[in-house]
């Protein structure tokens, strides 16, 4: 049947992949900073606390004192490219899209901050894709980050009268092509150094123990992870959790006691690596990486190494690559 002459022109339907991650503030500066800080800590899933009682503290105390301190460790990690999860995100998106050309439109964006959420899947639609893959890069699963990068992803798809067919990466804490991923970069990377480390800390991004006690498997996925890494790297490694805040009780044993105390107990030689994290940022780079530093030395410690996350290696590409080609599974055969 001949399209009628006022038809509008529609496009060959395409599938879209969009990675999702955390976000980051625009420029290392305090006023940039309070806007990322004011929509990440406004997340209902990220503080847990009434809004009655957590609006006030927030913008009567956090956004009047953090974002200048958050400014001063942002300038200590920016690069001329701007900041380092945005750089790399974009390269991870750039490699992506180069393996999935003519198959797949890869592009990313950011839970909080630039480029949206919101924006990213509209362009996606414009550019006519008529099926999109969500992948939120957590590779375990928290409502504090996977599920609220879902909720702004099902958010825009609300609002559409066409909405696109839609599928969500789930969490791959325990897939063999995460683990091997891991397994080669960090060998890769310990063999690179010019010391034999005592210890390998595996330090993931804290939260409140009573996400746990709700039954957030978040900390499972953490144990799990580790518990497979160690065993593909065949030597024991050592768990903790960073970035504490507020006066709640977070899950432990914390990061920065557990640097501190390694001295004590006859351990000054450490690499620490980050693997909840997809690419590194202000909580590996700054936290881990200086005053993680300042922390195991202070007490004693005499070598320490902050081995990269997977960001855009060889191994991190190679991974995302084969899982979301299995997530497109059928989707790419009938295009």
């Amino acid at each position: 049947m001949a399209r009628p002459a006022d038809h509008p022109s529609t496009p060959q339907p395409k599938i879209g992949v969009l990675l999702i991650n955390l976000g980051t503030p625009d420029a290392p500066e305090a006023r940039a900073v309070r806007r990322y800080l004011a929509e990440f800590l406004s997340d209902p899933r990220v503080v847990e606390i009434p809004a009655i009682a957590w609006k006030p503290i927030l913008h009567g105390i956090i956004l009047r004192v953090r974002p200048r301190r958050s400014a001063e460790a942002y300038n200590q990690i920016w690069t001329n490219e701007g900041s380092p999860l945005a750089v790399i995100a974009k390269r991870q998106a750039h490699a992506l899209s180069a393996r999935f050309k003519g198959r797949a439109m890869v592009d990313y964006a950011m839970r909080y901050g630039n480029p949206g959420i919101a924006e990213a899947i509209n362009r996606m639609v414009d550019a006519g894709c008529a099926r999109i893959l969500a992948a939120p890069l957590y590779p375990q699963y928290c409502a504090a980050t996977t599920a609220t990068a879902n909720d702004a992803v099902f958010g825009v798809l609300a609002r559409m009268r066409v909405q696109p067919a839609l599928r969500v990466l789930p969490p791959y804490y325990d897939h063999p092509f995460y683990i091997s991923a891991l397994r080669d970069s960090l060998e890769r990377q310990i063999k690179a150094l010019k010391f034999k480390p005592e210890k390998l800390l595996l330090s993931f991004h804290g939260m409140p123990q009573r996400t746990l006690e709700l039954g957030d498997p978040y900390h499972c996925h953490c144990r799990k992870t580790a518990r497979l890494v160690s065993e593909a790297l065949k030597i024991d490694t050592d768990v903790s959790f960073q970035s504490r805040f507020g006066r709640a009780k977070w899950l432990e044993p914390a990061t920065d006691a557990t640097l501190a105390g390694y001295p004590g107990a006859g351990i000054t030689r450490v690499a620490v690596a980050a693997p909840g994290f997809s690419a590194d940022c202000l909580e590996t780079l700054e936290e881990l990486g200086i005053r993680g530093r300042e922390t195991f030395e202070r007490a004693g410690g005499k070598q320490f190494a902050l081995l990269d996350c997977l960001n855009d290696s060889r191994e991190s590409i190679a991974m995302l690559e084969r899982l979301i080609a299995q997530e497109l599974a059928g989707w790419l055969e009938q295009s």
